[in-house]
């Protein structure tokens, strides 16, 4: 089972947060981009722009912050975080 948990924070405190799962047999990056689409209709989000940094932070800690350049539209918090929680 794959799990991801995205949370978003203003002023360090968490506003919200959901887990996304998925048992499917796709691949890793299959997996995390389903995920973010999932994240980003229930939090009525535009998708963010995945930069090279993100990439990188991603790769190295299964953990990537979005922040307002990442988005094309305005956001109301500070950053988006997504993390991977488990994989099989």
């Amino acid at each position: 089972m794959f799990r991801l948990w995205a949370k978003e924070f203003k002023d360090n405190r968490m506003l919200r947060d959901t887990v996304v799962c998925d048992g499917t047999e796709d691949t890793r990056t299959h997996k995390v981009f389903h995920a973010l689409d999932q994240v980003c209709h229930e939090f009525d989000l535009s998708q963010p722009v995945w930069l090279d940094s993100n990439i990188r932070e991603f790769q190295r800690h299964a953990k990537v912050r979005f922040y307002q350049d990442s988005f094309i539209d305005q956001i109301e918090f500070d950053y988006l975080e997504l993390q991977v929680i488990e994989e099989d």
